[in-house]
């Protein structure tokens, strides 16, 4: 048996950016995809605590050392700058190596400065 869990997260990021003409995705900086062990182009779930909007769709880089959470194309239709989101990433693995998984959480500040990773 394979099981889905959540492999990494980005808790409470502030959105940065809003750009609706372009063509999908979204932009996080390349330093918070390193610590939350994201790949550029890796599916993730965004989950917008201020509207309760959830969308799927994939990271690519933004400028490193930048803070920024941009949300492109359709996703800037359900988020706006300021809302505080989730990026959730998930991992197929074995029956087995679910029961002993241990996900990566960072916990973002109001500036996406990552202050800790829960107790």
């Amino acid at each position: 048996m394979q099981r889905v869990m959540m492999k990494s997260k980005l808790h409470g990021g502030t959105v940065t950016q809003c750009e609706l003409g372009y063509t999908g995705s979204l932009a996080v900086d390349s330093n918070l995809m390193e610590i939350a062990d994201l790949l550029p182009h890796e599916k993730v779930q965004v989950v917008n605590l201020n509207t309760g909007a959830r969308f799927e769709t994939y990271v690519i880089e933004g400028e490193p050392g930048s803070g920024m959470i941009g949300a492109n194309g359709g996703a800037a239709r359900l988020c706006a700058v300021g809302d505080t989101v989730l990026v959730i990433s998930y991992a197929t693995v074995s029956d087995e190596e679910a029961r002993s998984w241990q996900p990566r959480v960072i916990i973002l500040d109001e500036a996406n400065e990552p202050v800790g990773q829960p107790a």
